[in-house]
């Protein structure tokens, strides 16, 4: 390429000594037509070549003034190529190289269309000339200065397009924007390495961003773009990606079969997708914008298109499908409202950011994953009264206790009923209806709620009946009710309402006295008597020791869950119990005084008595020791 700029260099000596020469002789090449005029023999002939001689000056002039200008513009040229070659570089002084390019691109359009217009001229006054040369005396060397200066004006003529040539100056100077492109972006870019980084960083500098601006406006007006909008994806994009490992998405590997113990790793996922798409991809947004404004959406969208996939967004979306994917259980509703909730407070920025068709594959990701949540959500909702039924048929604890799944259910609903799932549920049901052409009607959660709660008393009642022991049902429902009760404020309890939790408070009641009359109370009417000889006493404290060992013995395992009810139940057995017993043993030592062999029928004392009946009931094995 140096060896072809020697050569136009060379070219254009000559060529401006060819145009001072014609200069010189165009009068002499006007006087010797003239002369050669006058010898024709033929008049009319003669007024022709008067009228062509004029016609090849007015050309010479109009050529000689397009030449002159052609060197004027070459001359620029060189100085413009010194300047970017030699005296500016785009990393000391990036506006005053792009502006020297600019300039240069405009002064080989411009050499372009003078030599042009020059070639148009030089050829008339070829063609004029060489007609004179069969006619008169013209001198050769006027003919072959003319196609010397046409090879070299051609050879002008297409410099410009050299110069966008691998090697040629224009092209140097875009490889140069280029690297200072790249290097500028490199510089600039720093990945996130702390959740904090995500949400405090720093915006990229605003002068960093003027001149992205510039180098990418200069490349884009020649066609030069392709390149650094690759090197702004890589360099962008690994960044991306680099802050984003920093959060740890080892659980997107997890299969789907793994999926349904795991709650904590939605919460995750919610946290994660809020900071790529809320941080990391707004803010790359923004920057493409800025970067690529000048240039038109559709560049700026597409290269942030592709940062959005190097991020990693679509794996934490195909997460979410893995969870609609994953076995339908209740805790699964959870999950998904979960998901609907956290995509539902992105929705604006999903369609900010992928709207555009470039984004085509994010988006349709996007709803199928919202479609999956939407169907998944309200299928487990209105499965959930049969699940709730298809369980009669298992046993009731073998404690009398709460069964897990009913304080499953209560505790579920109630979620389901708070403020953190209830709108969620209600518009996951609104927009399932609508996808189905029906209507929704207000009040259809509560109702569902209903129908749960009435499949699980008939599960009660059909378990309870299941004991052999009727006081154990008496315990079973009586810590139910007692359940059920302590609803009361919370959000089930709520939408049950006063009456509902009245009527298991009664229930509980009810349970409770039916209890105490039929457990204990066949204890107290051995320890009853009015008059009776030693004899008897030692064998009624014998049978009230037996009958009582009998009773701890069975319902020693029992359990009243709620500790208020359970120290109430203790109570009422002390009270009805001990003090009985403590009236019969006062009897009891004054009648066998002095006695050893009677004393040794003392199994309880009174307060060891009292300690073995308050520590039962308990939800662990935290049992009495005498």
């Amino acid at each position: 390429m140096a060896d072809m700029e020697m050569e136009c260099m060379q070219n254009v000596e000559s060529f401006r000594n060819c145009l001072k020469t014609s200069l010189q002789k165009a009068s002499a090449i006007a006087c010797a037509l003239h002369e050669s005029e006058f010898e024709t023999a033929f008049r009319d002939i003669f007024s022709m070549q008067k009228c062509s001689f004029v016609n090849i000056g007015d050309h010479i002039d109009s050529a000689l003034c397009c030449a002159s200008a052609v060197l004027r513009v070459f001359e620029a040229v060189r100085q413009l190529e010194n300047s970017l070659l030699h005296d500016i570089d785009p990393s000391s002084d990036l506006f005053a190289y792009v502006s020297d390019t600019k300039k240069l691109e405009e002064a080989l359009k411009f050499l372009t269309n003078n030599c042009r217009l020059a070639v148009e001229w030089f050829k008339d006054i070829l063609l004029m000339l060489q007609d004179k040369a069969n006619n008169t005396n013209v001198n050769e060397n006027y003919l072959l200065n003319v196609k010397k200066c046409l090879r070299i004006l051609h050879e002008l003529e297409v410099m410009e397009e050299g110069s966008r040539l691998n090697g040629g100056l224009l092209c140097r100077a875009f490889d140069k924007l280029e690297i200072e492109f790249h290097g500028l972006l490199a510089a600039n870019t720093t990945p996130f390495l702390s959740l904090a980084s995500f949400i405090g960083h720093q915006p990229f500098p605003d002068s960093v961003v003027v001149k992205l601006q510039t180098v990418v406006e200069r490349l884009n007006a020649n066609d030069r773009l392709e390149k650094s909008k690759s090197m702004y994806v890589e360099i962008r994009g690994r960044n991306a990606q680099t802050s984003i490992k920093t959060l740890d998405f080892g659980y997107l590997e997890i299969l789907i079969a793994e999926l349904d113990n795991i709650p904590t790793y939605i919460d995750q996922w919610s946290l994660h997708l809020e900071l790529v798409v809320k941080h990391v991809l707004k803010f790359e947004y923004k920057l493409c914008s800025k970067v690529f404004e000048k240039i038109g959406k559709e560049e700026y969208i597409e290269c942030f298109a592709k940062i959005a996939i190097e991020s990693g967004i679509l794996s934490l979306l195909q997460f979410g499908r893995n969870v609609c994917n994953s076995k339908n259980n209740p805790n699964k509703l959870l999950k998904l409202l979960d998901i609907f909730k956290v995509l539902n407070d992105l929705r604006l920025n999903f369609n900010q950011l992928f709207s555009a068709k470039a984004c085509e594959e994010i988006r349709a990701l996007t709803k199928d994953l919202i479609n999956e949540v939407v169907n998944g959500a309200s299928e487990i909702f209105w499965q959930l009264a049969a699940q709730v039924k298809s369980l009669r048929p298992n046993s009731p604890p073998t404690d009398g206790s709460v069964p897990s799944v009913v304080s499953f259910i209560t505790e579920y609903c109630n979620r389901l009923l708070g403020d953190t799932y209830r709108p969620h549920l209600t518009q996951v049901l609104e927009i399932h209806h609508s996808w189905r052409n029906q209507v929704y009607e207000e009040g259809i959660v509560f109702t569902q709620v209903y129908i749960i709660m009435k499949e699980i008393a008939i599960n009660l009642d059909a378990w309870s009946k299941s004991y052999a022991d009727i006081n154990l049902s008496y315990i079973f429902m009586m810590n139910n009710h007692c359940h059920f009760c302590n609803l009361r404020g919370s959000a089930l309890g709520d939408v049950m309402g006063d009456s509902w939790l009245r009527a298991h408070e009664q229930y509980k009641d009810y349970y409770a006295a039916l209890y105490l009359r039929n457990s204990w109370e066949n204890l107290l009417p051995i320890l009853i008597v009015k008059k009776v000889t030693k004899q008897d006493l030692v064998h009624r404290l014998k049978a009230f020791n037996l009958a009582f060992d009998e009773r701890y013995k069975k319902e020693s395992n029992w359990v009243i869950t709620d500790k208020i009810l359970r120290e109430s139940i203790c109570k009422n057995l002390v009270e009805g119990i001990v003090q009985t017993y403590r009236v019969y043993m006062k009897n009891y030592s004054l009648s066998i005084e002095n006695d050893a062999r009677a004393t040794k029928h003392i199994k309880y004392s009174v307060q060891s008595l009292e300690g073995i009946i308050s520590s039962m009931f308990q939800p662990k094995l935290n049992k009495y020791v005498e």
